[in-house]
């Protein structure tokens, strides 16, 4: 084992369970580990590093901002957070947001806007605000976060939770308005489930819930952390429906890469219910976050990455779909956000991605039973084929090796 495996098994707690590589460098669609081995990132980061690793503009922003300002908090007005709120609210139809780092924070922070809103403009009375989620989501590891969800792993041992959540099967509209109460201030929703294995719902099922949302005045709210930007084939995943939900959140790639960069958007009603006090994040919005972020959206836009991931991920889909083997028991995906589900009874998608990773490719497995494929939206079709031939290969070999056992 690694020496630097061993002393991060010592010191760091044992919260992920990490492929044994240690990556010391990235270029675009690489990266190397310590040995000098270059691998090809299928995973990038849970789609933060949409724009390839250190992309030439965003490395020379940050440096450039890192050079004349970093952070001052907010308590004071800085040049760059505006351009950069400007510029995501018009890209994504929203009034305003509300700057955070983390993508569990804007989580948290579209939470308090949604039990606000449904306080002081709804008319709900005091603490009986409910927030309707989701079956398999996962919005981020807060205790608030984690009272919502349905994975037993994510919550034993943290109790007890917050109340004012309830739980709705994921792509059911009609068990969405059956839930509904006067006291229900917000879906909350995923218009893809990222760690839920690359969940697609029944299409028109976001749009459905838009007007379902829209006939009992219930906030609907995008969780678009992995799936915005570019990562599905449309700037946002809800464009796909032509769906403006009432609030987005959005983080990962916001950052490109480099920095923790999150955000709540909403309508102007929903925002306006934060005033000074009512919620803060030091490092929200710092100028370094703003520059990057800036910058990010202006490369999404300038060299059409939602385009690429459309046109790429079309073909990734169809030519995976080609591959015939019994391993795979359903292939799933939008864009260059796509699952391949192993059949559980005749393998493990942790050792399929072990396997991927001693000849090159890094992926990640979900819930043991989905391979994820999720390249930097930079990827070329070329370096596709490379995966594709490669994941068709360890699926063959392992086959055999089932049957000879």
């Amino acid at each position: 084992m690694s020496s630097v495996i061993e002393l991060e098994d010592r010191y760091c707690a044992h919260n992920y369970h990490p492929l044994p590589v240690v990556l010391t460098r990235g270029e675009g669609v690489f990266v190397w580990d310590e040995n000098g081995k270059k691998y090809l990132d299928m995973m990038s980061a849970y789609s933060a590093v949409s724009h390839g690793h250190a992309n030439p503009r965003l490395v020379q922003v940050l440096k450039d901002q890192a050079e004349t300002l970093s952070i001052v908090s907010r308590a004071f007005y800085t040049d760059k957070l505006g351009p950069f709120l400007q510029r995501v609210c018009e890209l994504t139809g929203q009034d305003m947001a509300l700057p955070m780092n983390t993508g569990a924070e804007a989580v948290e922070t579209a939470v308090k806007a949604a039990r606000k809103w449904g306080y002081e403009v709804k008319g709900i009375e005091k603490d009986k605000a409910e927030i309707i989620a989701c079956t398999g989501n996962f919005h981020g590891r807060t205790t608030t976060i984690i009272a919502f969800s349905d994975e037993p792993e994510y919550q034993k041992g943290f109790g007890p939770f917050p109340a004012g959540f309830r739980i709705v099967q994921y792509g059911d509209a009609e068990a969405l308005e059956k839930m509904i109460t006067p006291n229900t201030a917000a879906f909350l929703v995923e218009p893809i489930q990222g760690e839920g294995g690359i969940v697609m719902p029944p299409r028109g099922y976001l749009k459905k819930c838009q007007e379902i949302c829209r006939k009992h005045n219930v906030l609907l709210i995008a969780d678009e952390i992995q799936t915005g930007l570019g990562r599905t084939g449309s700037l946002l995943a809800c464009d796909h429906e032509d769906v403006v939900p009432d609030g987005l959140i959005l983080g990962k790639a916001l950052g490109g890469g480099i920095l923790p960069v999150s955000m709540f958007l909403a309508k102007r009603e929903v925002m306006e219910v934060f005033i000074p006090g009512t919620h803060g994040s030091t490092f929200g919005g710092n100028p370094l976050a703003a520059a990057v972020g800036l910058e990010a959206l202006n490369i999404l836009v300038e060299d059409k990455l939602p385009e690429r991931s459309k046109e790429l991920g079309d073909y990734l889909l169809g030519k995976l779909h080609e591959i015939d083997s019994p391993l795979i028991q359903s292939i799933s995906g939008c864009g260059l956000f796509i699952g391949i589900a192993i059949d559980p009874a005749l393998g493990s998608a942790r050792i399929i991605c072990e396997v991927l990773m001693d000849r090159g490719l890094l992926s990640k497995e979900t819930h043991e039973t989905v391979v994820r494929l999720a390249p930097p939206l930079v990827i070329t079709r070329e370096q596709i084929d490379w995966a594709l031939g490669l994941i068709s290969e360890v699926l063959q070999e392992m086959d055999k090796m089932r049957l000879a056992s």
